[in-house]
């Protein structure tokens, strides 16, 4: 089973189909070919000459077919037919136009390869069927043994039938010679269109793009989700605090329900902001997300204890730095959520000189926070947010207060 397998099977059925295409493509080459050399060698036409000016115009027809490969869409679409039909893993392949001159080298081999051989076999798969066919109905036929192809086969009457299997193993060879010719272009497939030293660079380059591109996602969701999360849980438990109370104060229950409203009514739709572009596949876009015009409502969800000062005009700062000092603000706010106790926060932000200047502050809990294993990722996060922009960020005791600087230029 396993040769017929190798000879009829489906991977060898559609390397086979494989080898018929490129031949159909050198159909232009060749015909180019014989207007070459068909008044050179003065045989007969394109059609009409030997087998002789055929194979001239076959040789002329193999290098017009190798310059054509040095355009740019020639290893795209030489990949594209390669995967679907030659049966090699799909990673082996390169992406792409060629880039580089070795690239483009090793494209126009393939190409002139797939051409040249599929031209040779598909000229096979033509013509041997049929005079196989022919050969094996010699013994059924009186006028074929008088034809011109019973005279050329010379068989008498006692080896006529020797024409059946005959013809049965020209077809068994046609059937090899196609699955061995698809087998070697399956073997030379990912060594000619194979990525080159500029085609990994180039996907290494696309990868760090996508690695950084997801760091930055998951950034955006941290900040908001966490923020939300910190915020929600601070103004409900103050609102049962104060429910648990003596003397209840139903106007400050209702500003903190009213906060956590529109504190997760921002979150849910940042999330799905978020959430579309993680579908989308694509990278964080610019011009998109909250800006430093939210800032007092992102203030104002954090509850009435987190004060706002801000000095000079805030629609100066430019769009991509004001997407992300609200970003460092909202993780402060966060921080300051989960390690003050409910402690008065204030936030000043300074945008008069060519720095913006972001300046968080909360007393010192009475107790040390509890700090998690891996010492979390809020202040991380907006290091680095402040390091992209070329500012820094300072987080730390001072004067009996907990105090984040940031300064990013502007």
């Amino acid at each position: 089973m396993r040769p017929v397998r190798a000879l009829f099977g489906q991977r060898a059925r559609l390397r086979w189909l494989h080898l018929i295409l490129g031949g159909a493509l050198f159909m232009p080459f060749w015909m180019v070919g014989s207007l070459i050399v068909a008044p050179l060698l003065d045989d007969g036409g394109m059609f009409t000459g030997g087998l002789g000016t055929q194979l001239w115009a076959y040789a002329a027809g193999l290098p017009l077919a190798a310059v054509t490969a040095l355009f740019p869409l020639a290893r795209p679409m030489s990949v594209a037919a390669a995967r679907a039909l030659c049966g090699v893993e799909p990673d082996r392949f390169a992406d792409g136009p060629a880039r580089g001159r070795e690239a483009r080298a090793r494209t126009a081999g393939w190409f002139t390869l797939h051409l040249g051989a599929g031209a040779l076999l598909s000229g096979a798969t033509l013509a041997l069927p049929p005079f196989a066919a022919a050969v094996m109905a010699l013994p059924f036929s009186p006028a074929l043994r008088t034809s011109e192809l019973g005279r050329f086969w010379g068989l008498d009457r006692a080896w006529v039938w020797a024409a059946l299997p005959a013809g049965l193993l020209m077809l068994l060879a046609l059937a090899a010679a196609a699955a061995a010719t698809g087998a070697l272009l399956a073997r030379q497939a990912p060594r000619l269109l194979g990525p080159s030293p500029a085609d990994r660079l180039a996907a290494a380059e696309r990868r760090a793009a996508e690695a950084e591109s997801r760091n930055r996602l998951a950034r955006e969701l941290h900040d908001s989700v966490g923020h939300a999360l910190s915020a929600v849980t601070l103004q409900a438990g103050a609102a049962r605090r104060v429910l648990d109370g003596d003397a209840a104060d139903l106007e400050f229950v209702r500003e903190a329900l009213t906060a956590i409203e529109e504190t997760t009514r921002r979150t849910v739709g940042e999330l799905d902001w978020v959430l579309g572009l993680l579908r989308r596949g694509g990278e964080v876009e610019e011009g998109v997300g909250p800006g430093l015009d939210a800032l007092e409502a992102l203030v104002r969800g954090a509850g009435p204890r987190v004060a706002l000062t801000v000095d000079g005009a805030l629609g100066s700062v430019p769009e991509a730095l004001s997407r992300e000092a609200y970003r460092i603000v909202q993780e402060g706010l966060t921080n300051a959520a989960r390690h003050a106790g409910g402690a008065p926060v204030t936030v000043r932000l300074d945008a008069r000189t060519e720095e913006l200047e972001i300046t968080m502050e909360n007393p010192l809990p009475d107790r040390p926070p509890v700090t998690r294993p891996d010492g979390g990722r809020g202040l991380r996060g907006i290091a680095e947010r402040a390091g992209l922009l070329g500012g820094t960020a300072e987080a730390g005791p001072a004067d009996g207060a907990w105090r984040l600087a940031v300064r990013i230029p502007r």
